[in-house]
């Protein structure tokens, strides 16, 4: 779709509205849990959004607009939509335990996405072998620099990881090394994308028990969360403490030294 939005001059930010209101109409449709059709018109529209969500960043690298504001306009739009659909959740439940259930989701919801992205920038930066010289300062919106700082918590604890890697010779090859090693956790931790919960929520729905889907977001998903950053740093530390590139890239060659 790319190639169609830049024919017609489609801008990111027009975009990323347009995804917010197919996912308006999903949770509007959502809200109606009880019938079997109204949760298949809520998966077509979740997965509009989902496409809408991914075009918008395309656009902006394609035409060099990205922006502070497109990032927050993004931003608010992705949690602004899932949040109407915990709306929509709860109101079809109908009960004081089901809003309970919604905001001890959506908080689980909202920690995971942060801390998720987090990760995930972070496997992406060392792949292109480029080590963190220091924790990054937040900064912009109030929500925004809360969003960064549970997103870059981790830098934290991965600072001695940073500086191994800074230091490290060849640091194309560490990186390399290091994502040969990291794709298992972050392939775990890819459960925690916004594919997952569309698919969830709609099959929560089908099943004819919202309260389901809070239960998936509360537990499994967090669960996921918690064994994909232990995961991660098991990762990091076996680079901290003496693990070499070429031993992880080539560890048959280990029995014959």
């Amino acid at each position: 779709m790319l190639p169609l939005a830049l024919r017609h001059g489609l801008s990111a930010n027009a975009v990323s509205v347009i995804g917010l209101g197919c996912g308006t109409i999903a949770a509007l449709a959502y809200a109606q849990a009880s019938a079997p059709a109204a949760a298949v018109i809520g998966l077509i529209f979740s997965v509009a959004w989902l496409i809408a969500d991914g075009l918008d960043g395309m656009i902006a690298r394609a035409t060099k607009t990205a922006s502070a504001l497109g990032r927050t306009l993004d931003g608010l739009c992705d949690h602004g939509v899932f949040a109407l659909i915990y709306i929509a959740l709860a109101c079809a439940i109908g009960t004081t335990g089901g809003w309970v259930l919604a905001i001890l989701a959506g908080g689980c919801h909202a920690v995971q996405s942060s801390l998720y992205e987090g990760e995930r920038a972070r496997f992406h930066r060392r792949l292109r072998g480029e080590p963190l010289a220091a924790v990054p300062v937040p900064t912009g919106m109030p929500l925004v620099r809360l969003y960064d700082s549970v997103a870059g918590s981790v830098d934290r604890v991965s600072m001695p990881f940073e500086r191994r890697f800074g230091a490290a010779e060849d640091r194309a090859a560490f990186g390399a090394a290091y994502a040969a090693a990291a794709v298992p956790a972050m392939r775990l931790q890819s459960l925690l994308t916004a594919n997952v919960r569309v698919w969830a929520v709609c099959l929560a729905c089908l099943i004819g028990n919202p309260r389901l889907f809070f239960w998936f977001e509360i537990v499994p998903l967090t669960l996921v969360c918690a064994v994909g950053l232990y995961r991660h740093r098991r990762v990091e530390r076996r680079f901290v403490f003496g693990a070499t590139p070429h031993s992880l890239l080539f560890p048959s060659e280990q029995g014959h030294s």
